[in-house]
């Protein structure tokens, strides 16, 4: 797509398939379907009126949090948004990546374009300006606990909108003001309640979450393709796979992934030359149940894709402005994230099942007397050890996920002096995703490799087409190793291809039953 192409974005619409389209290509504009102009005047009107009554609203002419009953002189309420950004701007840590904050300023336009923040169209074009104009602010990445919204991190994403705070512009980080020069862009004036919408809100950790949910997209399409292959290099029965079995069960995650693996065994010699003869009644669990293992795993990342792209076109700051015939403002607790915490705790889950069953395979791979492959998958064991090593970095990843899979959301302290008093941890719940999503990839990677070699052992047999495609990629980066030699490159080629997705376009991108794994 060039430069000048867009993506529209209608607020409360927002869809997966555009949300990947945004992440993954930065060139990528965003523009607002003007249809919801009018709701957002609407609602900045009434905010508007509420400044010149005398009745206290929360945020508008208030304190924030605890300081709620603390009243705002009418001169000063600009001046308390203002200040409100530069207070709550108090993140640490590294920056957060910049197709996670494009997600962010995306959402955050999104949401407050709803029309039920009170903001001014100015300030929903401000955010999609960044984004279009490579304006990505500097955001810390720690400092939110999930609830009152992503405070601090959306404190940082909005100081350059007042020409505060540092940007990256064109990849070099900067103070704002200078990027904004850079770019053509004026810093905005803050008007009543814009600094709380701005910041009040879960756009951080749902930018977190979608980010780590579409790498988990492609890593399991990743990992149900090694299966493959590892089946066929064990020389393991596809029965298991029968339709039959998985019908009785209900389970539409095993059942579309049971088809997945039918379809990518099609047309196996390696798996016709034993279909008689063969003394094994049946397969260790790591073949037998990757359906169910699997499925299970794939119903948990659908059920998290829903939540998440709800969230996604949430409105989640507070107040909320309704207006119309009942105009209104009305305090509540959007902001709180344990969806997205639970999304996210979720996902760990699945991520680190995805690791686990791929360690098994890769284990039972280097044992001859499962496999009945040449020991540690070498031709010349003793002198050479193989694989055995490389399974050890395996169950290394493997156990280290087993930590971070440890749910976040079951944590809380309170925080403002106790008003705050139960929080969802949502965004260190999104954001230890992403190494236990680089641990998996390098298992599935490991796992790519060993399967690869132990195919090597039953040539001139040939495995099914869709593996031989992965076979070649494999071999294109990583030669059969006959005498030992350092992996650790090849599998950090391997563990790029796997988080890329080039692995399931390698077997044939029109395999239906393999696409239908696909979130999007």
């Amino acid at each position: 797509m060039s430069v000048q192409e867009k993506e529209v974005i209608v607020p409360g619409a927002l869809t997966l398939g555009q949300l990947r389209r945004l992440a993954d290509m930065p060139s990528l504009q965003a523009a607002l379907d003007p249809s919801c102009r009018a709701a957002v005047g609407a609602s900045a009107g009434l905010v508007q009126r509420a400044t010149a009554g005398d009745e206290p609203v929360y945020g508008v002419n208030t304190g924030f949090g605890k300081l709620a009953t603390t009243r705002i002189a009418r001169e000063d309420l600009a001046l308390l948004q203002l200040k409100l950004l530069r207070s709550h701007a108090v993140g640490v840590g590294e920056p957060l990546p910049a197709r996670v904050v494009r997600l962010i300023l995306l959402l955050k336009a999104a949401s407050l374009a709803r029309g039920f923040s009170g903001v001014r169209e100015e300030v929903v074009d401000g955010l999609l300006a960044l984004h279009n104009r490579d304006v990505l602010p500097v955001i810390p990445a720690q400092g939110s606990v999930g609830a009152s919204g992503d405070l601090a991190p959306l404190a940082h994403m909005s100081l350059p909108l007042i020409g505060e705070g540092e940007a990256f512009h064109k990849g070099v980080r900067m103070p704002a003001a200078q990027a904004l020069e850079r770019a053509g862009l004026r810093p905005l004036q803050l008007g009543a309640k814009e600094g709380l919408a701005l910041i009040n809100g879960t756009q951080v950790s749902t930018a977190l979450a979608l980010d780590a949910l579409l790498a988990t997209d492609r890593l399991f399409e990743a990992a149900v393709v090694a299966g493959s292959l590892t089946l066929d290099a064990a020389r393991g029965s596809d029965g298991p796979f029968d339709p039959r079995i998985h019908a009785v069960r209900g389970q539409p995650g095993q059942i579309d992934c049971a088809a997945a693996y039918r379809a990518l065994m099609v047309g196996s010699e390696i798996r016709r030359s034993h279909l008689n003869g063969d003394d094994r009644v049946q397969d260790p669990y790591c073949l037998r149940c990757q359906p169910q293992v699997m499925g299970a795993c794939l119903d948990q990342m659908r059920y998290a894709a829903q939540v998440l792209v709800r969230e996604a076109n949430a409105v989640t700051d507070n107040p909320l402005v309704f207006a119309g015939e009942s105009a209104a403002m009305v305090s509540g607790g959007n902001f709180h994230a344990e969806p997205v915490a639970l999304a996210a705790d979720a996902l760990a889950v699945v991520i680190a099942e995805i690791g686990a069953i791929a360690e098994r395979r890769v284990a039972m791979l280097v044992d001859t007397v499962v496999s009945r492959l040449p020991p540690f998958l070498t031709p010349d064991p003793g002198l050479n050890s193989g694989f055995m090593i490389v399974h050890v970095t395996a169950a290394a990843l493997a156990s280290e996920n087993k930590s971070y899979a440890h749910p976040a959301s079951v944590d809380s302290l309170p925080t403002s002096a106790n008003q705050e008093d139960h929080v969802s941890m949502a965004t260190f719940a999104a954001r230890r995703l992403q190494p236990m999503l680089a641990n998996t990839a390098h298992i599935v990677a490991i796992e790519l490799l060993a399967a690869a070699q132990g195919i090597e052992f039953l040539r001139p047999l040939t495995s099914a087409a869709a593996l031989e495609g992965v076979m070649r990629l494999v071999r294109s980066v990583s030669p059969a190793m006959m005498a030992d030699r350092s992996l650790a490159h090849d599998i950090e080629a391997m563990r790029h291809l796997v988080a890329s997705g080039d692995i399931g376009r390698a077997t044939d991108s029109r395999i239906p039953e393999l696409q239908a794994l696909r979130l999007a």
